[in-house]
């Protein structure tokens, strides 16, 4: 049987097992090795200090063992590509056919003395600051995108959920600003959709500081270029990304892994990346399961499978949490316009679109799979049968 094995646990791991099976069905053995015991559902993160919202947990062995693979509790340490194994950090050796690796990236602060906001993790920390909010001891508060950050989104739902609970908790006078590197909010969903957000944010009576890149966060003073500096209480920022830096792989000076259009890393036939941990500069859940879709053909195909690899080709989609009505953003690169609504674009509605993933957790997260699939570019595209080939724009 054709040995595949995945190094990580996270959105893309889960999405490569799923649409192994369906594509591969019983050519491959599927063995996921990752050191979590639970699944985090982390998009969620930004609503749990505003208690509308949190990010769930599932525990990682049986989801995986219901995706059709087998979980390996460890941490990869080295790869050995010319005797096809994988190396965990207490030596033991998996060896494998095919390899993908989806291990994320590991965030870092980017501004010296704000709130690194990196998830669940911060979500305790971002209620103490809330709370200062109610007693009044904070009464500016500065929202930071960094430089090199690809995906701000969390940035603005962050913003907007603080603008709602001030209203909600009639706190009074809050002055917010968002700061960001960015020409437009949210720039990489195209002008539409920056004209939305542009106007949420003046209607929350946002501040927006645009083109402009941030230093250290020091004595009420928020070190900006342009323009000098910015004084605000507190400060929360999002964290630059670093890749994983597997010992025996190709990487770049940042610890990403190079993967070429079929998500291979550079030349070798066999091994694979996904998500945050590849070179590919956009780091968002949704991307990621595109890329484990893409990888997962191509492992397919190396197991006989009658699979036909096509090259990843990225959708953009995000869910906005604004405190009031979502937005669902839509965009592709090349196209002229996006898409922005506020009724659901794709299905599941999830903040994470994976063609396999969304509607495999979709009961776990309260989605009814009884609503009507009418919606959007998912329109049809829930994952096939066994024996049958996706079909569908949101094969991508």
């Amino acid at each position: 049987m054709f040995r595949v094995v995945i190094a990580g646990g996270g959105v893309a791991a889960l999405e490569a097992t799923l649409a192994l099976r369906a594509l591969a069905e019983e050519r491959v053995s599927i063995e996921l090795i990752a050191p979590e015991r639970d699944f985090v559902y982390r998009p969620l993160a930004v609503a749990e200090p505003f208690r509308v919202g949190e990010a769930r947990r599932f525990p990682l062995a049986p989801l995986v063992d219901a995706a059709g693979g087998r979980l390996l509790r460890g941490r990869v340490a080295s790869v050995d590509l010319g005797a096809r194994v994988i190396v965990t950090d207490e030596g033991e050796q998996r060896p494998y056919d095919a390899l993908l690796v989806a291990l994320g990236a590991r965030p870092d602060e980017a501004i010296p003395g704000a709130l690194t906001f990196t998830g669940p993790q911060s979500s305790e920390a971002l209620k103490a600051v809330l709370d200062d909010v109610l007693a009044g001891k904070v009464r500016r508060l500065a929202f930071v995108v960094p430089t090199g950050v690809t995906w701000p989104l969390p940035l603005y739902e962050l913003a907007l959920l603080t603008a709602s609970f001030a209203v909600d908790h009639c706190t009074g006078d809050e002055e917010i600003v968002v700061v960001t590197p960015e020409d437009s909010p949210l720039a990489l969903f195209g002008e539409q959709a920056s004209e939305v957000i542009a106007d949420l944010l003046e209607t929350r009576g946002i501040d927006l500081r645009l083109r402009t890149t941030s230093g250290s966060f020091e004595d009420g003073e928020l070190r900006v270029a342009p323009g000098g500096s910015i004084q605000a209480d507190r400060v929360i920022a999002l964290p630059r990304l670093e890749g994983p830096g597997i010992e025996g792989l190709p990487a770049d000076r940042h610890g990403f892994l190079p993967v070429d259009e079929r998500c291979r890393i550079r030349s070798e036939v066999d091994v694979f990346a996904a998500g945050d941990a590849t070179n590919f500069p956009l780091k968002q859940g949704g991307i990621a399961a595109q890329q484990a879709d893409t990888a997962a053909e191509g492992i397919a195909a190396l197991a006989g499978a009658p699979v036909k690899p096509e090259p990843f080709r990225p959708v953009l989609r995000g869910l906005l949490l604004t405190g009031m009505a979502e937005r669902y953003l839509r965009s592709e690169p090349g196209a002229t316009r996006s898409t922005v609504d506020t009724e659901a674009l794709w299905w599941p509605p999830a903040k994470i679109v994976g063609r396999y993933l969304a509607p495999f957790l979709a009961t776990k997260l309260g989605l009814s799979e009884s609503e009507p699939a009418a919606l959007g570019d998912l329109r049809g595209t829930r994952p096939p049968t066994r024996g049958s080939s996706p079909q569908g724009p949101a094969a991508r």
